[in-house]
């Protein structure tokens, strides 16, 4: 048994996705936030990405206002994301790689090639008072070059043991990211997962030893449709206990 309980941070990007489909005002971001925060979600978490495809500028300063958990913010080492970022003041940035073409974000963040704009862009988040994340593979030499960044906290990224097509793989991937827990752990890195986690496959990840709080967004919102955003939140809280 875990000594802490683990947290749920939910993306809600899908919510502005439907709502910028007709450039209206329905479904409201700020209504789901809400109702999200209030099933028990440990924290909101949006991507701002640099070709606004979702998430707007205005969502986040709301966001900011508004969010009574935590507000944790994705995003890019655009140097223009990044002031955005530090005038805005999240609880948290989570560093991502981003390609305009992806339709969802497609790996970690390469640290190594990028260690010295990902250095300069933390020294600067943390500078305005914000926490920093980097959402990496589940790889031992990305683990070390982001303990040269400055960064305290990573995210390991969970895309390739959830679309695994075999238990074989599955249980590969999933022993993967159990090294990377811990191996992070003992370099004194505060750890997080997600990408890819839904109702099925989420509970192995959620009892990997050190994983402090797991982001999941698109499963969400997907069964939010038929059950409705509350009881999608508490069903996934339930699942991770």
């Amino acid at each position: 048994m875990k000594p802490y309980k683990i947290k749920l941070g939910v993306n809600i990007d899908h919510i502005a996705t439907l709502r910028q489909a007709r450039m209206g005002l329905e479904p409201d971001l700020i209504k789901a936030a809400k109702i999200v925060e209030s099933a028990g979600a440990d924290g909101i978490v949006v991507h701002l990405r640099e070709d606004r495809r979702h998430i707007q500028d205005r969502d986040v300063e709301i966001l900011r206002k508004m969010v009574k958990t935590k507000l944790n913010l994705e995003m890019s080492i655009n140097s223009s994301i990044v002031d955005i970022a530090c005038r805005i003041k999240p609880d948290m940035s989570t560093l991502v790689p981003e390609k305009r073409e992806e339709l969802t974000t497609e790996g970690g963040l390469d640290v190594l090639s990028h260690k010295s704009k990902i250095k300069r862009a933390i020294k600067k988040l943390h500078s305005a008072g914000i926490k920093v994340s980097l959402f990496i593979d589940p790889d031992k030499k990305q683990i070390d070059a982001a303990a040269q960044t400055g960064a305290k906290i990573i995210e390991l990224h969970t895309g390739r043991y959830a679309e695994a097509k075999t238990k074989r793989l599955r249980n590969h991937y999933l022993n993967q990211l159990k090294a990377a827990a811990c191996y992070a752990h003992s370099r004194g890195f505060l750890v997080n997962a997600g990408h890819g986690l839904d109702y099925e496959n989420v509970q192995p990840v959620a009892k990997l030893p050190f994983i402090e709080e797991l982001n999941i967004g698109y499963s969400i919102i997907c069964r939010s449709v038929f059950a409705g955003l509350a009881t999608a939140v508490r069903q996934m809280k339930k699942l991770i206990k």
